[in-house]
């Protein structure tokens, strides 16, 4: 484990205000196991906001295609028709 007395403490409050080099040497004192479950985190973060920027991005991008052509919407029609399943 690591040695509490060692590391200094980060105030999450103040990361609004450092710089990133301040961030980093802050990072750096920090035990190698808080080093990289905070490389994991800030990394599930980025791959969530990019997830979400693609899909937006996507919706945009076919949002007019799909408003205007009754041909890819089609069968939409079919979703409120009763299924029965075949047994």
């Amino acid at each position: 484990m690591c040695d509490q007395q060692t590391e200094k403490k980060i105030n999450p409050n103040s990361f609004k205000t450092m710089e990133t080099t301040e961030l980093i040497k802050e990072i750096n004192l920090l035990s190698l196991e808080k080093r990289f479950f905070i490389i994991e985190q800030t990394l599930k973060s980025i791959q969530k906001q990019d997830s979400s920027n693609q899909t937006k991005r996507a919706v945009e991008a076919l949002y007019a295609d799909y408003a205007e052509n009754g041909e890819l919407t089609a069968f939409t029609n079919l979703d409120f028709d009763n299924f029965y399943e075949a047994k």
